[in-house]
């Protein structure tokens, strides 16, 4: 009985500390492209602080859980989304950033395909926005949203950008309004397809679309192999 008791008592103060010390939490900016601009998952908070405000997925860490696990388990649990690959970019420690205790929280990134979302748990929504049309955000989520920018923006020229984003088939148009979108500029069509053929990570397909009534396109797909090799090799893009 003795035994026992000591083991219930050490389990009970097993995350006891006798200082202050902050939770921890995860937020998660997940990006998408529509084909013409690129677009952020956003939850509408269904309790305060900031109830009914827009938010970038995330919460509390639990106790047995490392920060990627938890920011994969709020992801789902208010947005539905299941299986992205994300990516910690930074981690925000203002001491006021959050109105009810201190908090500190581990930011991530992820690239995804377009797909339905729904609110849960504490989201009474989920939505994609563009990210010219992302209302004012809780916290300091606006923050977190710019700082994502930046990074992958950064990473636009380490790492070629477009798997994840892009359908398996698509066209020279469609990779260049993702970059464009992604950098925010504008490219000569002819200067990005040969920067692009140069890099050997596209193959062309026999399929054609007909992206007006003028002249067809070809479609395009990576070539996962190159995409790998260049990402290993230390991807350098410049444009």
């Amino acid at each position: 009985m003795s035994d026992m008791t000591t083991d219930n008592s050490e389990l009970k103060n097993r995350y006891c500390y006798p200082y202050p010390h902050p939770s921890v939490t995860t937020d998660c900016v997940i990006f998408s492209f529509d084909g013409t601009k690129l677009r952020v998952l956003l939850v509408e908070r269904g309790i305060e602080p900031y109830k009914g405000r827009w938010a970038l997925p995330g919460g509390f860490l639990r106790m047995d859980e490392c920060a990627e696990k938890g920011a994969l388990r709020e992801l789902q649990e208010e947005t539905g989304l299941e299986g992205a690959y994300i990516k910690q970019f930074h981690t925000f420690t203002a001491p006021e950033r959050d109105p009810r205790e201190r908090v500190i929280t581990i930011a991530y990134y992820a690239l995804v395909r377009m797909q339905e979302v729904k609110g849960g748990d504490d989201a009474a929504d989920a939505r994609w926005f563009a990210l010219d049309d992302v209302p004012q955000l809780a916290f300091d989520h606006d923050q977190i949203l710019r700082k994502a920018e930046q990074a992958l923006r950064q990473q636009i020229h380490f790492e070629p950008v477009g798997f994840e984003l892009l359908p398996e088939a698509f066209t020279i148009k469609e990779l260049q309004n993702l970059y464009e979108a992604i950098l925010n500029v504008r490219f000569d069509r002819r200067n990005f397809y040969k920067k692009m053929k140069h890099l050997e990570m596209l193959d062309q397909l026999d399929e054609t679309v007909n992206p007006s009534s003028k002249k067809e396109a070809y479609l395009f797909s990576f070539n996962k192999a190159k995409y790998d090799e260049l990402k290993q090799k230390g991807f350098r893009l410049e444009f």
